[in-house]
């Protein structure tokens, strides 16, 4: 622009008149004899014009010095003509252009990036202020208006925990995947510290990561996948030019491959128990004699290594008959009524603790599935099921049917047990009150059931991944799978929630062998009638 060009450059010094009055470009020392500039004295600036404040007023012109050549003077200058120029005819973003070099100027020295003031230009956004992730992050959530609640509340889990935390300060326009790689590291080191508490039995490390869980590689692609979904609408936004969560590397988040106990499992598990039961005892002596006041404890707690203990896979499965064996010794409890819907149906946990009375049919034998109570944190949320697939109806076989009768003349005593104190709610599993159950207490339970009934150990939702092992057991097809967990795809059923029963991959080498053993050698190759034997392509 025309303003632009009304700059020049000069050279001065900080020589004084004998009244001490400076004397700036008039210092006879600026000019040799022929002339010409002197090479050793003074420093080289330059004055240029710039638009006027934003009430109409004239703004000073901007002036920088202690340059050691005219050139660098002159190519500084043309870096703010250059800025001055991205405004074109647009006299506000003028205004906005000379105030964003006057306050950078002051404040760092330095001239903004033409780059980054061009994008933002192109992008419509105040130049006065940059977005920090955090504030970015908050704005998009707000921005998601079709979310399904689940999924919103995964999203705010994800940026409340990890991305603020890590990310949240710094400058949206300067995110780089080497932040994007600490925040991973730095999860790393809180699962550390996690496993490092369990085992130590320390009450103040316990209390720092009180209500953490550790972070798994499926759960860090996921992390990861809210901050990428985030930049790609900044991306659109012309806020940023590359997206760093796309290009951070992590390990794969692909779901481990479930395998059932089977007897030379379980008996290795009961090794590694021992030897991880006596590790932590070693360790925790250790810590109680350097210091007593610290330590809690020099055994671990029974659960914590029957949990802790490593197992073949980190999804497990029970035989029908280890199943069997849970379900009998859990019948006294008063949530066996989940367990055994959860073990025979295969429903989610959420599932199950969100099922309500009235979407249960006990004469037809059906269960609508319609919502879920998931937790967030402390937080119970009720929400709608993981999938559009997931809300649908189920059958119920003639035992499960049984088995929630005899729940509901269970929660009718306690009802009457209760007095004023029973909180009608209308779900089918609730506290002795009646409340809606705690997700995270009903798995607590569910561990120390299956401890005390001797059975190697499983995630409540493993349940679910044997039922579809079950229902293939029994001869139904993937497609039954499908439909009875309710997922969104039969590709689901078979990568993720099957897993193959000893008995029934016996059965089928079994079958197999039949075909050769029980053929006839001496039958002709050519069957009666002409029909000719099928060849394989």
């Amino acid at each position: 622009m025309s303003m632009a060009a009304k700059g020049r450059t000069f050279k001065i010094c900080g020589c004084r008149d004998e009244t001490g009055k400076r004397l700036g470009n008039r210092c006879p020392k600026l000019r040799r004899a022929d002339g010409r500039w002197s090479t050793t004295h003074g420093t080289w600036n330059y004055q240029l014009e710039l638009p006027p404040n934003s009430d109409g007023s004239r703004r000073g012109p901007l002036r920088r010095g202690g340059y050691a050549s005219q050139d660098a003077a002159e190519a500084e200058m043309n870096q703010v003509k250059e800025l001055l120029a991205i405004a074109a005819d647009d006299a506000a973003v003028a205004v906005q252009i000379a105030d964003l070099i006057v306050a950078t100027v002051r404040a760092t020295k330095q001239l903004p990036a033409a780059e980054e003031v061009r994008r933002k230009v192109r992008a419509g956004q105040d130049l006065s202020r940059s977005i920090t992730v955090g504030e970015y992050l908050d704005q998009w959530l707000a921005g998601r208006k079709a979310l399904r609640e689940s999924t919103r509340r995964s999203y705010a889990n994800h940026i409340h925990l990890y991305l603020k935390p890590h990310l949240g300060d710094i400058r949206l326009d300067r995110l780089r995947v080497a932040d994007v790689d600490r925040m991973f590291e730095a999860i790393d080191e809180l699962n550390e510290l996690i496993v490092q508490a369990r085992e130590s039995g320390d009450p103040e490390l316990r209390a720092r990561v009180k209500g953490r869980r550790v972070v798994g590689a499926a759960t860090k692609q996921r992390i990861r996948a809210t901050l990428r979904s985030a930049l790609n609408k900044a991306i659109k936004q012309r806020l940023i030019e590359i997206n760093a969560a796309a290009l951070a590397e992590l390990p794969s988040g692909r779901a481990p491959k479930a395998l059932v106990w089977t007897e030379e499992r379980i008996a290795e598990w009961r090794k590694n128990l021992a030897v991880y039961t006596a590790e932590v005892n070693a360790r925790r002596r250790r810590q109680w004699e350097a210091d007593p006041n610290r330590a809690q404890g020099t055994q671990i707690n029974r659960l914590d290594a029957y949990i802790g203990a490593p197992r073949p896979s980190p999804v497990m499965v029970w035989t029908p008959a280890l199943t069997k064996r849970f379900l009998e010794s859990a019948e006294r409890h008063r949530l066996y009524a989940l367990f055994h819907l959860i073990a025979f149906r295969g429903l989610r946990r959420g599932e199950a603790c969100g099922l309500r009375w009235s979407d249960l049919d006990l004469t037809c034998g059906t269960a609508t599935v319609r919502w879920q109570l998931t937790q967030v944190g402390a937080e119970t949320i009720q929400g709608k099921p993981k999938s559009e697939a997931g809300e649908a109806s189920i059958s119920l076989d003639a035992s499960t049917v049984k088995v929630l009768r005899a729940h509901r003349a269970r929660q009718n005593a306690e009802r009457l047990a209760a007095g004023d104190a029973w909180t009608e709610t209308g779900f089918v599993f609730t506290t002795e009150t009646g409340r809606p159950l705690v997700p995270n207490q009903v798995t607590d339970q569910f561990e120390r059931l299956a401890m005390e009934a001797g059975l190697p150990p499983i995630r409540l939702h493993d349940l679910r991944h044997g039922a579809a092992s079950f229902l293939l057991a029994a001869g139904y097809d993937m497609k039954v799978v499908q439909e009875t967990l309710r997922l969104s795809s039969i590709s689901i059923a078979a990568d993720t929630y099957t897993s193959l029963l000893p008995q029934l991959g016996r059965q089928s080498a079994e079958d197999a062998a039949a075909v050769i053993l029980n053929a006839d050698p001496h039958q002709p190759t050519t069957p009666t009638g002409g029909q000719q034997v099928a060849t394989l392509a």
